[in-house]
């Protein structure tokens, strides 16, 4: 166990900004699905200006890493805290890129009116994503690892629905042609949504390893169906 008290100080900031990058990614996934139903521009913009401050907090976190690491050779416990800080944060930083690229589409989208019930399905596809993201990040500050498989396996729930819309926005295509340009990115903000619950996938097998030292048992096989879709 180490004993000095700028040590645990040390990894007590790498847990704080964790904690900070993951609530500004929620942040800004939320934004950018509310921008995108909403035809909201203004927000749009706030959400890809925000981008900046996440890749900043990456850069610190990193840094600080390594400077733990330099200074402090950590073993065992602690060298898994501090790797795991370096995963978990690249894991936040892409889900704020999936976010700011929602947050671009807003514009093209919503040039063209779309069925409310498309735009309520991306809502739904959201809040399946947050919610497991914000879960696994409680998870990282309580180390309840008993709890973590659950979390990983509601991955499916989400393919489920990704699967779903995937086929409903192509019928919709079909339907029309004038369609497609606007549909097909909203078929880019879905699967940059559905990504999300990938990374918090991620990062729920990260807390698992800091936890335990080990591997999450059994790999979840992948649940996205879309590339075997067809249409009557």
């Amino acid at each position: 166990m180490h004993i000095v008290r700028a040590y645990d100080e040390d990894l007590k900031f790498l847990s704080s900004r964790i904690a900070a990058m993951g609530g500004l990614a929620e942040r800004m996934v939320e934004q950018s699905v509310a921008a995108l139903v909403n035809s909201d521009s203004a927000s749009a913009r706030k959400v890809v200006a925000d981008d900046a401050m996440l890749d900043a907090a990456q850069r610190e976190i990193d840094d600080k890493a390594v400077a733990i690491i330099a200074r402090r050779q950590p073993l065992a416990d602690d060298l898994r805290e501090v790797i795991g800080a370096l995963r978990i944060a690249s894991d936040l930083e892409r889900v704020g890129d999936l976010g700011k690229n929602i947050a671009k589409r807003v514009v093209a989208v919503t040039a063209q009116q779309q069925p409310i019930r498309l735009f309520r399905g991306i809502e739904s596809l959201a809040e399946l994503a947050l919610t497991q993201l914000k879960d696994v990040l409680d998870l990282y500050a309580s180390r309840d690892v008993g709890a973590l498989g659950a979390v990983r396996n509601r991955d499916d729930e989400i393919d489920a629905m990704y699967t779903s819309l995937f086929r409903e926005l192509l019928t919709y295509m079909m339907e029309d042609p004038r369609n497609i340009t606007s549909c097909t990115h909203l078929l880019f903000c879905a699967k940059n949504i559905e990504r999300i619950g990938d990374h918090a996938t991620n990062i729920a097998e990260t807390v698992y390893y800091i936890a335990t030292a080990e591997q999450m048992p059994a790999d979840r096989p992948k649940g996205d169906k879309s590339h075997v879709v067809t249409l009557a």
